[in-house]
């Protein structure tokens, strides 16, 4: 065995050890919730195998380590670290490991508009152009004929539809033309380091998200607002919405209204200086096999306060972070005292919001534009994340109206309301769909309920 292999698999082997000791340690040194899996209907020796599976993958090089947590009736119940932060370094991932949560932060977005919701400042069937002018008098994409757009004029966007990807809007890296146009604009998600194939880098980055949104207002949409799921910068178009409504930028409203009330302290737009070392490393798979690093911690564009502060792929943060906020879903509303939203606005974001003009597999259309060929079935959306509407046909033996997401670093998170769980994975692997680190998440999760 090569010297750098070996110190690789000590590195793993030491990690996967330390984790198992982990939980009942960290548990000492944290507010986080702790308890026996038995006590809240799980099983202890069942849940190793969540480990056992992470280890699985590491072991085989498809990605560098994991930090995975289960919580039943408020109790967590399995947090564990496998693996490594940092592959070159031999650093191992840590219950603090700070992560890239791109598309998991589409959800905190959607909270974040609930919160204003509730206060009564706008409707969710409004048109999102009485709150943001430039996206009035928009058109849809038609096709080319002489060489010229041809397009018709588009309905309004609601601020419902932009909450459930059936806006009509589109995102850069998506194979369209319409998508072309996103990124010759200038209007894809710049204001992250998110890779986009293609990007012109010629374009100059918008200055605020005011600018962004106006440059978006001057591109055609893919469809119909109401018509199609299409994945889209709506949660981006959403951070913009909770700025003009709220008069605050939309980092601080995240901060004051969600971060700080819920003790979030690593979560936010950017790593600073003093919290650089528990930043993971993000990798990429490599040609042949294994992994590629894609961004470094030390020289990522992270390590700054970004531009744009984007709603649909912007934020960093930790599992425990992600917990807290997680579990106010589960709770209705509530973590440890505190109450963010009502119980029946939250049952309101986590049902299935897709009319019955949609299919049972609105969602196929991305796997198929990221290239996988299988269907989703099951699956519906609400407010920012999916909702599972079929157990049997989605391929998990989750409950009807299991809510989440993910990003495209494959973390991902899930609420399961009627068996009172939270289940979150995260890793940092782009893209998100090259191996199911969060279905297998979801499969050793629920095997392990023994009431």
């Amino acid at each position: 065995m090569h010297l750098q292999h070996r110190i690789r698999f000590l590195a793993v082997a030491v990690a996967a050890l330390a984790a198992l000791a982990a939980p009942a340690a960290f548990a000492n040194a944290s507010p986080m919730p702790m308890a026996e899996p038995e006590s809240v209907g799980m099983s202890s020796e069942r849940l190793l195998r969540i480990g056992e599976g992470m280890r699985r993958m590491i072991d085989d090089g498809k990605i560098p380590g994991t930090v995975s947590l289960v919580a039943r009736r408020g109790k967590v119940v399995h947090f564990e670290t496998n693996g490594l932060r940092n592959v070159d370094a031999g650093l191992p991932m840590e219950h603090d490991t700070i992560f890239r949560l791109y598309s998991q932060s589409k959800v905190v977005t959607g909270a974040a508009v609930m919160i204003l919701f509730e206060e009564g400042h706008f409707l969710m069937t409004d048109p999102v152009s009485k709150y943001l002018p430039e996206l009035a008098d928009m058109e849809v994409y038609l096709g080319e004929q002489d060489g010229e757009i041809v397009t018709e004029p588009a309905g309004p966007i609601t601020i419902q539809q932009l909450a459930t990807h059936t806006s009509g809007l589109t995102y850069g890296f998506i194979p369209t033309p319409v998508g072309k146009m996103y990124t010759e604009k200038g209007v894809v998600a710049t204001g992250t380091p998110l890779p986009i194939e293609g990007e012109d880098e010629t374009v100059a980055p918008p200055a605020s998200l005011k600018e962004w949104s106006e440059r978006l207002g001057t591109v055609p949409l893919v469809a119909q607002p109401g018509t199609e799921w299409h994945y889209s910068v709506g949660m981006d178009v959403l951070g913009r919405l909770v700025e003009a409504v709220s008069g605050m930028s939309f980092g601080e409203f995240l901060r004051a209204r969600l971060f700080d009330p819920l003790g979030m302290p690593d979560t936010g737009f950017y790593v600073p200086d003093s919290k650089v070392a528990r930043f993971a490393a993000n990798y990429g798979p490599a040609e042949g096999g294994g992994m590629t690093l894609i961004d470094d911690p030390e020289t990522s564009a992270y390590r700054e306060p970004p531009a744009l502060e984007m709603g649909g792929a912007g934020l960093v943060g930790t599992v425990g972070d992600y917990f807290k906020f997680a579990q106010m879903l589960v709770n209705k509303g509530e973590f440890q005292g505190t109450r963010i939203l009502g119980r029946r606005t939250v049952e309101f974001m986590t049902a299935n919001h897709l009319t019955p003009l949609f299919p049972d597999d609105p969602m196929t259309s991305l796997r198929s534009q990221l290239g996988a060929s299988a269907r989703q079935w099951g699956m519906g959306f609400g407010i920012t994340g999916s909702v599972v509407t079929n157990p049997a046909t989605s391929g998990l033996p989750v409950s009807t109206g299991t809510f989440g997401w993910g990003g495209a670093a494959t973390t991902g998170f899930w609420v399961d309301h009627e068996e009172e769980i939270v289940g979150i994975v995260h890793t940092q692997l782009t893209p998100s769909g090259t191996y199911p680190v969060r279905e297998l998440m979801q499969q050793l999760t629920y095997q392990a309920i023994i009431d």
